[in-house]
């Protein structure tokens, strides 16, 4: 930030409000755009629109938000707890359903969150003129999108029961194995049915274990 630009406000009065306002332009953004006019978004956050820019200074810093806060989002408890349970297994003959139990659960929770997939979507229609949204993703990087995923991966690795030489090339490789089809397919409206998604999530996991199992 320049040394004299405005600095947000700051303290947990101000906290909640910036929340709010990111809730009400997240839902805003998904039901009409980019185009939502900041007055529509401040009063959906029950704010003033000076309150909106003292705490984002542009709608395209708030957009901006909006994209970043969903990348911190958690998988859902279901899943989670999966990840938990794998990164907790002892017994080498029970890995390959630890991690199948964890597949199916973080494959379910992404397909089944239409928000961030309309997100996706949103990001990629406004791209073009917020180049900055590609360096939200590059900065919260591969381990930092699920990080669930990364620290089971690292647990595991640390307990000898995977070999991992590069965490951020295994957490891509696990993501294009279990979930990139379905975002590739959702993105052009095809989603994969049921079956198909057992089969690659089954195959996904045993190349997956074939390369870093020990």
């Amino acid at each position: 930030m320049p040394a004299d630009a405005k600095q947000p406000p700051t303290g947990p009065r101000a906290a909640r409000k910036r929340q709010a306002i990111v809730e009400a332009a997240r839902a805003l953004f998904l039901r009409e755009g980019f185009g939502v006019g900041m007055d529509a978004i401040a009063a959906e956050a029950g704010v003033s629109k000076v309150t909106v820019y003292n705490h984002f200074g542009s709608k395209e810093a708030l957009f901006t938000a909006v994209i970043a806060g969903a990348l911190d989002e958690t998988l859902d408890d279901d899943s989670s707890a999966a990840l938990a349970r794998l990164a907790d297994t002892e017994d080498a003959g029970d890995l390959r359903t630890a991690f199948l139990d964890a597949a199916r659960a973080w494959v379910h929770a992404v397909r089944a969150n239409q928000d961030v997939a309309a997100l996706r979507t949103l990001v990629a229609t406004e791209l073009h003129r917020f180049p900055q949204l590609g360096e939200a993703w590059r900065t919260h990087g591969p381990a930092g999108h699920h990080p669930a995923v990364a620290d089971a991966l690292r647990t595991l690795a640390d307990r000898g029961r995977l070999a991992v030489p590069d965490l951020e090339a295994a957490v891509v490789q696990l993501y294009a194995l279990l979930v990139f089809p379905h975002m590739v397919f959702g993105q052009y409206g095809a989603d994969l049915d049921d079956d198909l998604t057992e089969r690659l999530l089954t195959s996904g996991v045993d190349m997956f274990l074939a390369y870093y199992g020990t």
